[in-house]
């Protein structure tokens, strides 16, 4: 199981990346203390995504984060609503997918079912 993948964001961002997230079920819980100047963080069920606050942060062109959406058509129609790009990828292991781009540039892989 991966509890956390950690991902960079300027923090005049952080708002608009907290409620990109929110558009995938995730809610934002506070970091620890020691951590609260330097990152916030987004959780669903357990797994989180820490958005690292940096000057000059660096997305990775292919790089990407895959998130199985709980009501995959609903989640796509939101991402859509708000103003985000979403382009159906081929059907992997006979579940619909596709891809978006956070506001900081991230990759973020949709998927209706996990592989196998």
């Amino acid at each position: 199981m991966i509890h956390h993948v950690a991902i960079e964001t300027r923090l005049a961002d952080v708002d608009d990346e907290v409620a990109f997230w929110a558009l995938l079920g995730f809610e934002r819980v506070d970091p620890p203390e020691g951590l609260i100047d330097v990152a916030a963080w987004v959780e669903r069920a357990g797994t989180q995504v820490h958005l690292l606050f940096k000057e000059d942060p660096v997305a990775a062109p292919e790089g990407h984060i895959a998130v199985v959406a709980e009501e995959y058509d609903a989640a796509v129609t939101r991402l859509e609503e708000a103003g985000f790009a979403f382009v159906p990828r081929t059907r992997h292991w006979g579940a619909a997918r596709g891809f978006t781009t956070t506001p900081g540039g991230h990759r973020v892989e949709v998927m209706a079912a996990p592989p196998w």
